[in-house]
């Protein structure tokens, strides 16, 4: 990890240090304690407000927790003392043979016992295994954004939608559909939340849940998957969101005050992809009284610089957020390595 301090607030970090000796994907600072997820579970440090480094050893809050596979990163938020994880599929759509041409898919899906679905644990407990953990929501394929509101303390998470419809079902869906399903989605996470994954897809043309090929679907029925409601946000196909932060402080004009910030990682894994691509951008999402309202709207772009072939040929890639405390941004960028904060200025 790299602590970076910004002591005349100019927006460039000029103290780094490193810290510690574990690496992942999960990161959250709380009432003088850092949390950190490696893919196996979540380790503690002690951190007062103010201080960039530790020599002590972290604390494992929880470990041993499932990270084969597709989706082995987590993902953490924090309320009070629960901390919420994300635990992605091992697969894309829990086939016999994952990601195979016209491979069914398991049924019940055994995947779901342990994957696929966000737990809660206690931030002030050690050595939690993942059996103890409550789980709030399933059917959540890899929902690698999470965010807490803070105006009504609830959690909600961006599931990365699944792939392939095109390359594992050719006689069903043709390739322009695949650039379009699934949908990401935007949900609440609360008890008892299920989305339907691997049973289900969001069709956002039809604006209903659809069922998936492996499991007899053909693109219009819907079978099981009619009782699932659609998302509160749909993102469109493949712009992988993989970060979500509400708004915090005055910084930004009242106009972005009440809402949430999303990273567009961009493309689905496939190379060579061209033309007019979901992603490589951040939006923004519009609440009101604790529920997206409106549409989404464009807030950073240009990550891809416009080049093609992607997703090699762009320069940056948006992957991770976090607010200030006046409320600016940070974008962090796996691509070309580097972390922006961006401030208004306008008037």
């Amino acid at each position: 990890m790299l602590a970076l301090f910004d002591a005349d607030n100019d927006g460039v970090a000029e103290q780094q240090e490193k810290l510690g000796t574990v690496g992942g994907n999960g990161i959250a600072w709380s009432n003088g304690q850092l949390f950190v997820a490696p893919n196996t579970g979540i380790v503690r440090y002690d951190m007062p407000d103010g201080q960039l480094t530790t020599a002590a050893a972290p604390a494992t809050v929880a470990g041993n927790w499932p990270a084969d596979g597709d989706h082995g990163a987590k993902a953490i938020a924090i309320a009070g003392n629960n901390i919420f994880i994300n635990v992605g599929s091992p697969s894309n759509s829990c086939q016999v043979a994952n990601r195979e041409l016209k491979s069914p898919g398991k049924d019940p899906c055994d995947e779901l016992v342990n994957r696929a679905g966000v737990w809660l644990v206690d931030s002030r407990a050690d050595n939690q295994p993942q059996a103890l953990a409550m789980q709030l929501g399933t059917g959540m394929r890899n929902t690698n954004a999470l965010a807490v509101d803070p105006s009504s303390l609830t959690l909600w998470g961006a599931i990365n939608g699944r792939d392939q419809l095109h390359e594992n079902w050719p006689d069903l869906f043709t390739e322009d559909q695949d650039k379009q399903l699934p949908s990401d989605e935007v949900t609440a996470v609360l008890p008892e939340t299920d989305r339907g994954w691997p049973y289900c897809y969001y069709d956002p043309m039809a604006g209903q849940m659809k069922l998936a090929p492996e499991y007899g679907g053909d693109g219009v029925q819907r079978g099981r998957c009619a009782k699932i409601d659609p998302p509160a946000i749909a993102i469109p196909a493949h712009a992988a969101v993989l970060s979500m932060v509400f708004v915090t402080g005055t910084q930004f004009p009242a106009a972005y005050r009440g809402g949430a910030f999303l990273a567009n990682h961009g493309s689905r894994f496939d190379a060579n992809a061209t033309g007019d691509l979901h992603g490589y951008d951040v939006e923004f999402a519009p609440f009101t009284n604790g529920a997206p309202t409106g549409q989404l709207q464009k807030f950073a772009t240009g990550f891809d610089a416009g080049l093609r072939p992607l997703p090699d040929a762009a320069p940056h890639r948006p992957v991770g957020l976090a607010m200030m405390p006046d409320g600016s941004l940070l974008i962090s960028d796996d691509k070309g390595g580097r972390i922006w904060r961006v401030f208004y200025t306008g008037t």
